[in-house]
């Protein structure tokens, strides 16, 4: 286990330094947050720090953290190297700069930073990809919660629209989600979060004492076992493909502007936004760590390997029988979680993009209807054909890292402009830019191109980015930020 204990001792030693770090980069000061000074009794409503850290732990920690790291941890213990040096390099970073620079214009969503920053060419582009990916994952979470909830607690195993229970099921977790985006952040979330993340956080430790008590097989790195990957996938890109939450991911950002618009204090930033990307890149490591040993010792069907049947396999490893209840929970919980405020950012995101208050509720459900009616429909669509959630899941791992890279380019931008080390948020860019087109030009859901030519095209295009990156700082060399932004919501 000493590879796995080096991660995590990576992990705790990078959030204790390089967060602080980081921190001193942004600098922040006493000025009124968005909270405090924007205050709507919806969106913006200041709550205390330790709920904005439960929240935002369950918004950001999807399916990602547990479902990507069982597929993730296939290409072998580097994986324990690389998941917290991911996390305290690139996605804390990441998640910092998002929910900060995004406090400092207003609670402003992500699409608005990169108007801001980047340019109105870019906001186009990114307003549809990002309220695609948003409507997507509050879709696919419906059904993936709900399967996992009837299988283990109902014992179905007809997951189709025929199944009358599998009904009652989907639209019980539908409606929560419509329910918890329309009415205040303080009313639902804020009220239900506490006990959702307390189930994560004792499912996760029963995997961990699973570990101490019934014990744990983990390989070390080596030379002859730097990529195992059993179908020969490369290291490059494909592990920052498959492992998103818990290293880094662009989904991020949308809810970092969420709790951005619920913070008393920019100082509390650090610990939100950097801590619980860390903590989320904790049970990743957890995950995975359990994940390797029930492949080493063939308790998962080949046909099986690196999906969600894992989980219960995982579950029923290591924690008692009567207990392996609450691991299965604190599993629902992560898609729950992050697809209601996935909706929820979906309606901030449509809303300031139209100009359109969301202080009453009719302006509330003007956006929220039409985008139930979507979900329903892509819910009936996906339920009818096979094999429609790994191709959404697909699309959506390549759109969820794509967007972290315009978070990184406008946080280099507002570094540059505070003549503040860029380079923290430029070098994670420019890797992420190399990381995606490389993917997609290989990919069979891309341009399916050979490896060799993607990872050309892939380098081409980063050191092509890097030169336009270069002449928006050069056109920002005498400009400064200005405080809140000009981005008004009232």
């Amino acid at each position: 286990m000493i590879t796995f204990f080096v991660g995590l001792l990576i992990l705790f030693v990078g959030y204790i330094f390089y967060s602080k770090y980081v921190e001193n980069q942004f600098s922040p000061d006493g000025r009124k947050t968005p909270a405090l000074a924007v205050c709507d009794g919806v969106d913006y409503v200041p709550l205390s720090a330790s709920k904005n850290m439960l929240i935002h732990l369950l918004n950001i920690a999807g399916l990602g953290p547990i479902l990507g790291v069982i597929q993730g941890i296939l290409f072998g213990p580097i994986a324990f190297i690389l998941i917290p040096l991911g996390c305290i390099f690139m996605g804390g970073v990441h998640d910092y700069f998002s929910a900060m620079i995004s406090m400092r214009n207003n609670g402003a969503q992500i699409t608005e930073l990169i108007q801001k920053y980047l340019g109105q060419n870019f906001f186009r582009i990114f307003l549809i990809i990002v309220s695609i990916m948003l409507l997507l994952l509050a879709s696919v979470f419906v059904f993936t919660s709900g399967d996992i909830m009837a299988e283990r607690f109902f014992a179905q195993k007809d997951f189709s629209l025929d199944n009358p229970i599998m009904l009652i099921i989907y639209s019980v977790i539908a409606l929560y989600y419509i329910f918890a985006a329309l009415f205040p952040i303080d009313k639902i979330i804020g009220k239900f979060y506490p006990f959702f993340a307390a189930t994560l956080i004792i499912g996760s430790l029963l995997v961990v004492i699973g570990f101490f008590v019934k014990g744990v097989n983990l390989q070390e790195i080596s030379f002859s076992n730097f990529n195992v990957h059993p179908n020969k996938l490369h290291l490059l890109p494909m592990f920052f493909m498959t492992i998103s939450c818990g290293l880094l991911s662009g989904f991020h950002s949308t809810q970092a502007a969420i709790i951005s618009r619920t913070v008393k204090t920019e100082f509390e930033g650090k610990k939100i936004f950097y801590g619980m990307m860390c903590v989320e890149c904790l049970i990743a490591m957890i995950w995975a760590a359990a994940a390797m040993h029930v492949y080493s010792f063939n308790l998962v069907p080949e046909n099986l390997i690196g999906s969600a049947n894992v989980i219960n396999v995982i579950a029923d490893t290591f924690v008692a029988p009567w207990l392996a209840f609450v691991v299965t929970i604190a599993v629902v919980v992560l898609p729950i979680t992050s697809g209601d405020t996935a909706l929820r950012a979906l309606r901030m995101t449509i809303a300031d993009a139209i100009n359109l208050k969301q202080n009453l509720l009719l302006n509330r459900l003007k956006i929220i209807i039409p985008i139930a009616i979507l979900i329903v429909g892509i819910l009936i669509w996906a339920k009818n054909n096979n094999g429609s959630f790994t191709l959404i899941w697909r699309y959506f791992t390549f759109v969820n890292q794509l967007i972290a890279v315009p978070s990184f380019l406008f946080a280099s931008i507002f570094l540059y402009k505070n003549k503040k080390n860029y380079f923290i948020t430029l070098i994670p860019g420019l890797f992420y830019i190399y990381i995606t087109t490389s993917f997609i030009c290989n990919a069979q859901i891309g341009f399916n191109l050979s490896y060799q030519i993607s990872q050309i095209l892939g380098l081409i295009l980063t050191f092509v980015s890097l030169f336009f990156i270069v002449n928006i700082l050069n056109k920002n060399k005498d400009d400064t930020e200005a405080d809140f932004g000009k981005i008004s919501k009232q």
